[in-house]
């Protein structure tokens, strides 16, 4: 039965069987805005795209930053300012991000994640102590949203691939959260080395971050030491 996380719960990583879970998918669901909106010659649905980004970063033992992973979409900035490019892949090949979704699901739920990053364990490179998750959403000129309006706006750990769910391990519900309302911002949590395995740590920070470089600096600053 998968876990319903809340913040601050720590779990082991491990499946039904009590073998250690070391290959899954990191994943954020949601929709876009679907209203309906009235005019001269009646009504019509109007659709607002929803562009959530899901990111991660890696530190070592002492808390400095070793690897990451966002969206290249923001290269330009990035680059014009003398931040780290963004990159899809960690070096070490063990989490792998499926790419930028600036729309989320139209016409319900497809039942897939919109944003992964899959994770294979065992190909993390030595010198990395702790896997930060966390999202941010992007809102595009004109938008005024927060994560209680994204519908069934959700983040899940899985066994399976990015068009394939075997096996829900736990999972964020952060629609129906009332703690992420007024919220664009998320610290989802961390995995962590303790004693030669790998744990979580579901961290659920929400905050008021405008940009994902905000939401790594918290997390260097507060959580990676």
């Amino acid at each position: 039965m998968a876990i319903n996380l809340s913040k601050g719960q720590k779990i082991d990583l491990r499946k039904s069987t009590g073998e250690q879970l070391t290959n899954f998918c990191v994943g954020v669901n949601w929709g876009a805005i679907e209203r309906m909106k009235k005019g001269f010659f009646g009504s019509k649905k109007v659709i607002e795209d929803v562009d959530l980004d899901l990111s991660c970063i890696m530190t070592n033992a002492n808390g400095d930053l070793v690897d990451w992973i966002y969206s290249p979409e923001y290269n330009g900035f990035l680059q014009k300012n003398n931040y780290p490019l963004g990159k899809l892949t960690s070096k070490d090949g063990a989490l792998r991000h499926t790419g930028d979704d600036r729309q989320g699901d139209v016409g319900g739920d497809d039942g897939l994640d919109n944003e992964i990053i899959t994770v294979d364990l065992n190909r993390v490179s030595a010198d990395i102590d702790k896997i930060f998750f966390f999202i941010n959403i992007y809102l595009n000129q004109g938008q005024n949203f927060d994560f209680s309006h994204i519908p069934f706006a959700k983040i899940r750990m899985y066994e399976g691939t990015p068009t394939r769910v075997n096996s829900i391990h736990s999972s964020y519900d952060i629609v129906t959260d009332s703690t992420y309302s007024g919220k664009g911002a998320l610290i989802m949590g961390k995995l962590y080395r303790r004693g030669g395995e790998w744990k979580f740590d579901a961290i659920g920070e929400p905050s008021n971050d405008r940009l994902f470089l905000e939401t790594i600096q918290k997390i260097t600053q507060n959580y990676a030491k």
